[in-house]
């Protein structure tokens, strides 16, 4: 099973630069999109050809912002749009996915902000989705998580850690909800089977910072411990153009 997850910082200035096209001749069983920014029924008609697979969107009740779609080759056994909670779903961040008894979260998890604005939201959204997350193990469900976190877990994983400690997106109690999720039974599928090894999946538009190399890991795949001896590969695409991110892409068996 292929998975591919990527932040197109809106789906329509993707499709006007053609980027999707990369991810489609992927052909991926799985393609999650997030900040997609637009309601479907907002696209062309052009716009709406483009997108070759039958799929699944979850938008924001504001215009323009957020949003996530999750594309597939095979029907999932179940969709969910949300996780039930009102002041998450509003925001359009989460699509759930069920095949074969692995349930996919495609998430879109919310930005702090520079002045702090929304970290406690944030924080919050961290432990709304860990407490579902737990509810399902329970019920013998294996999970995997993916999407744009807006969390640089570890100091390997943005170019410069000391710089942005105080920065959204690094800071401690940010990080600490990662770990949290690593110490309750998933994986940082990425970081497992390449512990040393920096590469980065988002870069700022200011100061040519991508051709500069100074990037930030905020794409993750989180695997359930049990699926982790079903990981064949993560790969991070960063030759990838079309957005501020780069896709990442998951190879299960």
């Amino acid at each position: 099973m292929r998975i591919i997850t990527w932040n197109v910082n809106g789906i329509r200035a993707a499709l006007g630069k053609n980027a999707l096209d990369w991810a489609f001749q992927r052909q991926p069983d799985v393609l999650c999109l997030q900040e997609v920014k637009a309601r479907e029924e907002q696209l062309s008609e052009e716009q709406r050809a483009a997108l070759r697979l039958p799929h699944v969107w979850n938008a924001a009740q504001r215009a323009g912002y957020s949003g996530v779609a999750t594309f597939f080759r095979r029907q999932p056994d179940e969709i969910v749009k949300g996780m039930g909670a009102e002041e998450f779903d509003v925001e359009g961040r989460v699509i759930q996915t069920v095949w074969d008894g692995v349930r996919l979260f495609n998430v879109y998890f919310p930005n702090g902000q520079r002045g702090y604005d929304r970290v406690a939201y944030k924080l919050d959204f961290y432990a709304y989705l860990l407490k579902l997350c737990g509810e399902l193990r329970r019920r013998g469900e294996q999970i995997v998580i993916t999407g744009d976190f807006n969390t640089a877990h570890m100091p390997i994983d943005l170019k410069n850690p000391k710089e942005n400690e105080k920065t959204s997106g690094f800071l401690p109690e940010e990080r600490e909800w990662v770990q949290k999720f690593l110490d309750n039974g998933f994986v940082d599928a990425y970081r497992r089977l390449y512990p040393d090894k920096v590469e980065y999946t988002w870069w700022t538009y200011r100061l040519n910072a991508r051709q500069r190399g100074i990037g930030w890991r905020l794409d993750y795949f989180l695997v359930s411990e049990s699926l982790m001896p079903r990981v064949r590969d993560v790969i991070i695409h960063g030759d990838v153009m079309g957005s501020d991110h780069c896709p990442v892409e998951l190879i299960l068996d």
